[in-house]
């Protein structure tokens, strides 16, 4: 062929047919690109529902997911691989459940709660009063309430309350963005459902019935082809203010302290900030419960089938307490785990504790009467006035149910008191009076044997017994009435019965909180000044001033910081005293006139 053949390629016409194919196959794809082609995602549209593949397991390519939704059938390309698929993270968003007894508030980032804030009059914060805000009220004026209870508030940067992670070679961090499962009905509870890595989470919170019950569930799906182990953990921290804490102490008053806490094996653990932390070794165990533990309120979570083996961590600083219990977690390819957990976010009412789980909840979590009861109701510590702390409560209550009044539950409750030691404080008192009688001859003892301290007291203990006294019986009533009065502030501390609980008035509004006019302790103290002016005065005249004045002011000055329930009952038992002393003087005046000779003056 040469260049003149019309079909040889190198003749001139097929060089022209070349370039204009050539040129028409530009325009086609030029016209196809910009009419035709499907468009690039614009920006920020990934959030909106694209799927995103990723790299995962050191560097082997994701492949296309599925939809979302779907987890990977067995045998498929992403399960033989064990790559991951991942979907777009959901919004951050909020779920507000609103409750009679409590409003709830979710984040699905973490599915964990950002509010659970108590419902009704006593469910708030103690009310901090100073001598202003008291004496406003006292003359009609008006103070704005505490706020609600809030047992969920979150720590900033820490994990939500409820919020669980995987620790392992394949974690799952605590803020992993969870989807709401729109389909349940928002009066029975939430469903959360998160995916990311080889785990697939579905988180369940139900209210199977009023009151402050949770039903919490959480299955944890392995999607990979490999087993895999770790560590699952469930978090619940709150934050602290700690202008509004303090501790306990003997000028300071009765402190409002919350606490981490865990209870693992046969012992209850918990942690304040300027707690030593226990050891971690103590902390492995079978967990019981784990939780917050306030004063009046308590926010627990507690495994359903019992004690599960695990740990608890448990930190508390100044801004903060939180506790995470941990337990082994072994799945293997497509496996779902369950972890179920029974909650209690609530007042520490024994009557409402010593029943959980309750009925309905264990209809709804399908257990048998005979479930397992954790130990919720130890965390009304009374320490070591348990014993007496329960019987006062118990008698409170009676009286409570008679009057509906707790302050004068409390009034009733010092005359009982006073009426079973009435035996007792009888002979103390006729022993007082007997050794006033004994005072002439006990000064002539003491300046005989000025210069011999040990036969001056010899001699006074023989005159003692020949007058058949006791010279300590006076301090005898006084020592039985302490444990009482410890055992009654322990009440207080502790008791939700009596917290937020008036007495009359507009002041005294929480007996379990101090007088803020300082009005009963100042009362107290008046009437303890009158109690020693009525008995005998022994020993020296410096004694008798130190006895008459001295203990007075430091009881009230204590009292001043004290819950005035404690105030009240100690000022009623001084008034019962005042009177019973002055009854006994009269009854002996009365009894020395009748055997005094006749034309004879009783002295």
């Amino acid at each position: 062929m040469n260049d003149l053949d019309p079909l040889s390629p190198n003749s001139a016409d097929s060089q022209r047919r070349l370039l204009v194919a050539l040129a028409l196959a530009m325009v086609l794809t030029y016209a196809f690109t910009t009419f035709f082609a499907p468009k690039p995602p614009e920006a920020g549209a990934a959030d909106a529902g694209t799927q995103v593949a990723e790299v995962s397991d050191g560097g082997t390519p994701a492949v296309t997911p599925p939809a979302p939704g779907t987890p990977p059938s067995p045998g498929s390309t992403l399960e033989g691989t064990g790559a991951v698929a991942e979907t777009p993270a959901p919004p951050v968003r909020a779920l507000d459940l609103r409750r009679t007894e409590t409003h709830y508030t979710f984040s699905t980032e973490g599915a964990g709660l950002t509010a659970a804030v108590l419902q009704g009059a006593k469910m708030r914060e103690q009310q901090h009063l100073g001598v202003t805000e008291g004496y406003k009220l006292l003359f009609g004026g008006e103070v704005p309430p505490p706020p609600q209870m809030n047992l969920a508030q979150p720590v900033p940067a820490q994990p939500l309350p409820l919020a669980v992670s995987i620790d392992g070679p394949t974690p799952l961090p605590a803020n992993a963005r969870y989807a709401v499962d729109e389909s349940v009905a928002a009066e029975r509870g939430a469903t959360f459902t998160a995916r990311q890595g080889p785990w697939e989470v579905v988180k369940s919170v139900q209210w199977p019935q009023p009151g402050f019950e949770i039903l919490y569930t959480v299955q944890v799906k392995n999607t990979s082809a490999q087993p895999l182990t770790g560590e699952f953990k469930v978090h619940y921290g709150r934050a602290i203010d700690p202008a509004n804490e303090h501790a306990p102490s003997f000028f300071g008053g009765m402190g409002n302290l919350s606490h981490a806490s865990c209870h693992v094996g046969e012992e209850k653990h918990k942690l304040a900030a300027e707690d030593k932390q226990p050891d971690p070794e103590t902390l492995r165990g079978p967990v019981h419960y784990f939780g917050i533990d306030q004063q009046y309120f308590l926010s627990a979570l507690y495994p359903l089938e019992g004690a599960l083996q695990g740990r608890c961590e448990l930190v508390a600083t100044a801004q903060a307490r939180s506790v995470v219990a941990a337990f082994p977690l072994t799945a293997a390819p497509g496996q779902t785990v369950t972890f179920r957990f029974g909650g209690y976010l609530g007042p520490k009412d024994p009557d409402l504790l010593a029943v959980v789980p309750g009925p309905e909840l264990r209809t709804a979590a399908s257990l048998p009467a005979s479930a397992y009861a954790p130990p919720l109701g130890e965390t009304i510590d009374y320490g070591i006035w348990a014993v007496i702390a329960k019987l006062l409560v118990s008698i409170m209550k009676f009286f409570h149910n008679l009057t509906g009044n707790w302050g004068v539950a409390i009034i009733l409750l010092t005359v009982l008191v006073k009426t079973l030691l009435l035996p007792l404080t009888h002979r103390s008192m006729v022993s007082m009076e007997a050794m006033k009688k004994l005072q002439p001859r006990v000064e002539e003892l003491r300046k005989k044997y000025a210069d011999d301290r040990e036969r001056q007291n010899m001699e006074m203990m023989k005159l003692y017994q020949e007058a058949k006294v006791n010279p300590l019986g006076g301090c005898l009533p006084m020592l039985i009435q302490m444990p009482v009065w410890i055992a009654l502030f322990t009440a207080l501390r502790n008791s939700y019965d009596i917290y937020q609980e008036p007495f009359f008035g507009p002041v005294w509004r929480d007996l379990t909180y101090k007088d803020p006019t300082y009005l009963l302790p100042i009362a107290l103290g008046v009437s303890m000044i009158i109690t020693q002016k009525l008995q005998p005065q022994m020993g020296d005249p410096a004694q008798a001033r130190l006895m008459t004045w001295f203990l007075p002011i430091i009881f009230t000055a204590t009292l001043f910081n004290y819950p005035a329930g404690l105030a009240l009952y100690i000022f009623t038992n001084n008034l019962l005293s005042i009177a019973q002393q002055y009854g006994l003087r009269k009854w002996l005046e009365r009894g020395q006139a009748a055997t005094a000779p006749a034309g004879g003056k009783s002295k």
